[in-house]
């Protein structure tokens, strides 16, 4: 096993590990009609590098095993965010991007309509608003003070696998 496989693979798990203890740190809040997952944020982690997908992905998998609506959500939630990361990873433009899982949360609002007969439009409105907030308006500037400083690039973003945006093609 080569080094860059090695660090790629630690990035992941620490990735994966993060998502699960930011969700499972403030349940109450995580799961439902009305909720506020803050490992969110690290959705747009699959903007800069695809390794990312698998490594939220399977953090919220993890996640969903703990949620109060058992196996729906281990199904739809890492369905969501699984399709959202793909959709992020082929963005050009890291604010367009942030959209995906507020987007794609009718995934989740259909659940809990399946689940909770909570209203479906009302429900996709309260997810995706809550993603829009995580994921736009919080993400969005985190990320970019993390790559203006260097960071993002150091610790964060795999060199072997750096995706970093060319100005045709992707841009914050």
């Amino acid at each position: 096993m080569n080094h860059n496989h090695v660090q790629n693979l630690t990035r992941s798990a620490l990735v994966a590990a993060i998502y699960v203890v930011l969700t499972l740190g403030i349940a109450p809040i995580s799961y439902g009609p009305v909720q506020f997952r803050v490992a969110e944020i690290l959705n747009l982690l699959a903007f800069f590098n695809p390794i990312y997908i698998v490594a939220v992905s399977v953090g919220c998998f993890i996640s969903n095993l703990f949620s109060p609506f058992g196996l729906y959500d281990v199904f739809f939630g890492t369905l969501h965010t699984a399709l959202a990361l793909i959709l992020i990873w082929k963005s050009k433009n890291l604010v367009l991007a942030s959209f995906w899982p507020a987007i794609l949360s009718f995934i989740i609002a259909f659940e809990l309509n399946l689940v909770l007969n909570t209203p479906f439009l009302e429900t996709w409105i309260y997810v995706g608003v809550s993603e829009i907030i995580i994921t736009t308006l919080i993400a969005v500037p985190v990320f970019t003070i993390l790559r203006q400083s260097g960071f993002l690039q150091r610790f964060i973003v795999a060199p072997k696998f750096n995706k970093e945006p060319k100005p045709a093609h992707r841009s914050i």
